[in-house]
């Protein structure tokens, strides 16, 4: 049986977006994973993502961090409420603050491994810590504030579809 990623389990309507969404077919189409408590994903980006040769653009690894602790607030959310993530209504976040620390240059050519961990759930904010790393080391952290998507959005942007 293949595990699903947490964005295939988004309905149509709610996946376009460019560092995530499945059906954007110039998208990044990220995928993010469960791994115990933390969720994981994997990106290699190409040579259209460099900044200078060698590195990879600061832009890029804003948005890796971006939408894939926006998938992982997401994620924790149906874990916290107990519920499976093919559930009705679908819970999906925004971003409301993305703050990213660039600890050390990011090199091309590699696999670059995020790893989310929750940091709080408080109403409709949870708050995710992300990591992104090349190898064995941490090149950028973030965090993200993502506010949840009220019912009456995902209602109305799934009829307009």
């Amino acid at each position: 049986m293949k595990i699903k990623a947490v964005q295939d389990y988004y309905p149509d309507h709610f996946s376009h977006c460019y560092g995530c969404g499945r059906l954007n077919p110039q998208g990044l189409q990220i995928k993010s994973y469960w791994d115990g408590d933390e969720t994981v994903c994997t990106f290699r980006p190409d040579e259209r993502y460099m900044a200078i040769p060698g590195l990879v653009y600061g832009g890029m690894i804003a948005s890796l961090i971006d939408c894939h602790s926006t998938g992982s607030a997401a994620a924790f959310a149906y874990r916290a409420e107990e519920r499976d993530m093919e559930s009705e209504p679908p819970i999906r976040f925004l971003t409301a603050a993305l703050h990213v620390d660039y600890l050390k240059p990011t090199p091309m050519g590699v696999p670059l491994k995020l790893r989310s961990q929750l940091k709080e759930i408080k109403g409709r904010k949870v708050v995710v810590v992300t990591t992104l790393a090349a190898g064995d080391v941490i090149c950028a952290r973030g965090e993200v504030v993502a506010v949840r998507v009220p019912e009456s959005l995902t209602e109305t942007v799934g009829a307009e579809q």
